[in-house]
């Protein structure tokens, strides 16, 4: 007996060895590979080994039954196959790491096996629920009894994006959802993009289903997410909530899979497997022949799309639950508050006798500001010098907390400099402001509040999150400074006042999706305010008020917003009205790193077909980041076969050369294009 073996390399084909032992497709063993010995999993066994080549034998069986499972096993060959990544790394990825056959063993004696038992059956949609799920529930809403009827309808696989308002109550149609199918003897996996959204959403689920859900995040120890993994696979806990990686979640009869605020970009991971957990979830729905539920009030353009295309049903929440108001959203044109004060200010006018409103009236604020730090950087005022980092072309951040100079790309940090180390002038001048800032700032306006700050530098570990957060919905916090961490999913019924600083530094994103991920970020954070009885108001700060995504995030008319990018979206040829993927090539020499970019430009150029249009080599533009430089193409097609044809040449070609493969990074639909 024979194997391929999917080694867990950056390689895209797979090695035959030579088996001594009875093995399973999807277990997982070592090899000697070119002088060394690597893990790699049980591709596929087969009778005889291609003739004229030295067959070695595998060194170990490590798994005596496969730990991934004959579903997950399929979902990871489609995203090695359609994300351009080695199916070994991808296999390897759909595993809690440091799991070993020892933890099966002890799950076993814990009596965690597998068991018909255990494991929900498919009973028909008829059954009477769980005794556990009756506890008492709100009443829905005519637009959620018909967004649930369209859930617990459906036959088979079925793709739904569930569209609604903030705070129109897509949470417990999430729950209805996954009473019926628990009812029905099937499981759920509900995902969610940020690890902060995951106590909130964890709480609500466990006390509807008491001991049936398990969590699945990166925040958990390696112990806490092998034990969580073992439970998932016993059949323990038939509900599991969790972020990216929890779309490899090893439940059984799966009957529901839901991507909540599917349009966040934290969903596709940002190194290989660089795979979309969205899209991924959707395939995995396919496979289960299970429903698909993709929910936010502010659709990516992809999944808008496909709800126009009739590739997904489109399910509308058009108001709030106990019809609650939406938010007064007013923007203040900064141009004129500089006019008025003479000089650059950070807080309008408007917005702190807003603030104040509020703690005169024990009410609640959020200010969001998308950049954490005290100052966004230090420039010399004599010769204009700015402190950038060594290893990376981008502005250090200033820390005042910690009195350090930051590069968020690569963690280089430096005591902040007393002279210009060009000039050695003393006149250095820290400017612009980060979330830090605007807390040190309100503490001085605002002696008495009680003010709490949410973002990379407060948030390390899970208890960092239910600290704050916790502690804000119990209403021991009065005003809320964060990054995007507080702009999506949070349920505050005391929050009556959100302001947003610095609203137009995405816009000035080289990125196609600027304008896009402005009005999701801006309609997100005015979707906190007047959650409660208190009715909300949201004050926007801009410099540039008439844009059209102020204007349509004002009013919430994600419609008008997605018409009006579209048009812009296909006369460029940009997503969703093409494919698209992204090729880094980078190298610790700047010349080589351009030739090698020359290269691959001109090996595309070979193989191109009318379909495809090619745009580089040109270097990125985060030029050089942990000291090495990148280089980008991007490649547009009408035709996602075409493209998908061009990338395995690609592959193919980089293999045949010898090219490292960290040398040369492909993505494809990637998300972020710096």
């Amino acid at each position: 007996m024979y194997a391929d073996i999917a080694v867990c390399l950056p390689l895209s084909r797979t090695f035959v060895y030579r088996i001594d032992e009875e093995v399973e497709v999807g277990c997982r063993v070592v090899v000697p590979f070119r002088k060394r010995e690597v893990d790699g999993f049980v591709f596929a066994l087969r009778n005889d080994a291609p003739k004229g080549i030295e067959v070695h034998p595998i060194t170990k069986v490590m798994d005596r039954r496969p730990l991934v499972r004959s579903e997950i096993f399929e979902l990871c060959k489609w995203i090695a196959e359609y994300y351009v990544s080695p199916i070994g790394e991808v296999l390897k990825g759909s595993l809690p790491p440091g799991i070993t056959a020892k933890h099966i063993e002890r799950g076993l004696k814990r009596g965690k096996s597998k068991s018909e038992a255990n494991c929900p059956q498919p009973r028909g949609t008829g059954s009477d629920p769980d005794s556990s799920c009756l506890n008492p529930r709100p009443v829905l809403t005519p637009d959620q009894s018909r967004a649930f009827d369209a859930i617990r309808n459906a036959r088979g696989f079925h793709p739904l994006l569930l569209h609604g308002v903030t705070g129109s109550g897509k949470t417990e149609i999430y729950m209805r959802a996954a009473e019926h199918y628990l009812a029905a003897g099937r499981t759920s996996l509900i995902l969610v993009p940020e690890i902060g959204l995951t106590p909130q959403l964890t709480d609500r689920f466990s006390e509807r289903f008491p001991g049936k859900t398990a969590v699945l995040h990166s925040s958990l120890t390696r112990r806490q997410r092998i034990d969580e993994w073992l439970r998932i696979h016993a059949c323990e806990a038939p509900i599991v909530i969790g972020t990216r990686s929890a779309v490899f979640a090893p439940l059984e009869n799966l009957g529901l899979i839901v991507v909540d605020e599917e349009h966040e970009t934290s969903y596709k991971q940002e190194e290989v497997p660089r795979y979309n957990a969205r899209d991924t979830a959707v395939m995995r729905a396919k496979l289960a022949r299970a429903v698909a539920v993709l929910g936010s009030a502010t659709p990516s353009m992809e999944s808008f799309r496909n709800s126009e295309s009739k590739k997904y049903e489109h399910v509308a929440l058009t108001t709030r639950v106990e019809d609650r108001a939406m938010p007064n959203v007013e923007i203040v044109n900064m141009r004129e508050e500089y006019a008025a004060e003479g000089r650059q200010v950070v807080f309008s006018r408007r917005l702190l006798q807003a603030v104040a409103t509020r703690l005169e009236r024990r009410e609640q604020t959020m200010i969001l500001l998308n950049r954490r730090g005290y100052a966004a950087f230090l420039l010399c005022r004599h010769c204009g010098f700015t402190f950038q980092c060594n290893a990376c072309s981008v502005a250090m951040t200033y820390h005042r907390t910690i009195d350090k100079l930051l590069c968020h790309y690569c963690g280089l940090a430096l005591r902040p400099p007393a002279r210009c180390r060009d000039c050695n002038s003393e006149y250095i001048h820290y400017v612009g402001q980060g979330t830090e800032r605007l807390e040190a700032d309100l503490k001085q306006l605002f002696s008495d509040a009680r003010i709490g700050r949410v973002d990379r530098d407060t948030m390390r570990h899970m208890r960092d999150f239910e600290r704050v957060l916790g502690g804000f919905r119990k209403g021991e916090i009065d005003i809320l400074v964060g990054t995007q961490m507080i702009a999506k999913g949070h349920d505050f019924p005391l929050v009556t006042l959100v302001g947003v600083i610095g609203a137009d530094g995405p816009l000035s994103m080289p990125d196609f999706r600027a304008a896009e991920r402005t009005f999701q970020l801006l309609t997100q954070v005015a979707g906190r305010s007047g959650r409660g009885d208190q009715p909300g108001e949201v004050v926007i700060q801009s410099y540039f008020p008439d844009h059209y995504t102020f204007q349509l995030a004002v009013t919430q008319r994600f419609e008008e917003f997605y018409a009006r990018e579209s048009r812009y979206r296909k006369a460029m040829f940009y997503p969703p009205f093409t494919a698209l993927a992204g090729i880094l090539v980078t190298d610790r020499d700047p010349t080589r790193a351009a030739a090698l970019a020359r290269e691959v430009g001109e090996f595309l150029d070979s193989i191109r077909s009318n379909a495809i249009r090619i745009l580089g080599p040109a270097p990125a533009p985060l030029e050089r980041l942990k000291r090495v430089h990148r280089h980008q193409l991007l490649i547009k097609s009408s035709s996602r076969a075409a493209l998908h044809h061009m990338l395995g040449r690609l592959q193919g070609y980089i293999e045949e050369k010898k090219i490292g493969a960290t040398r040369i990074i492909i993505d494809v639909d990637p998300i972020s294009l710096l």
